[in-house]
């Protein structure tokens, strides 16, 4: 999975997202995009999917989540805290 590496004891994770759907939902890993799909129920506006990604993706991860390149883009970065590969890969259940 090249779109997930590591980065110290950090994470970097890159993501297309689909705003606007009828609940967020972590898709499969896009092998040919090389990034994981995430759906989002807010709407592109105000940085409500922002917003979105970074609450769902903490909660979940119980991690500090930031959004470190395409804040303005479907395709982002994330980097999350303290995280390796494969704790995050086990704990969103990727294939």
């Amino acid at each position: 999975m090249n779109g997930i590496k590591e980065d110290g004891e950090d994470l970097l994770v890159d993501i297309e997202v689909s705003p606007g759907s009828l609940k967020f939902e972590i898709g499969g890993y896009n092998p040919w995009r090389r990034r994981l799909e995430v759906k989002l129920k807010s709407p592109p506006s105000k940085g409500r999917a922002n917003k979105e990604l970074i609450k769902e993706f903490s909660r979940i991860l119980s991690r500090d989540v930031k959004i470190i390149n395409g804040i303005k883009s479907r395709n982002k970065t994330l980097k999350i805290k303290g995280i390796k590969k494969a704790e995050f890969i086990k704990k969103l259940k990727i294939k």
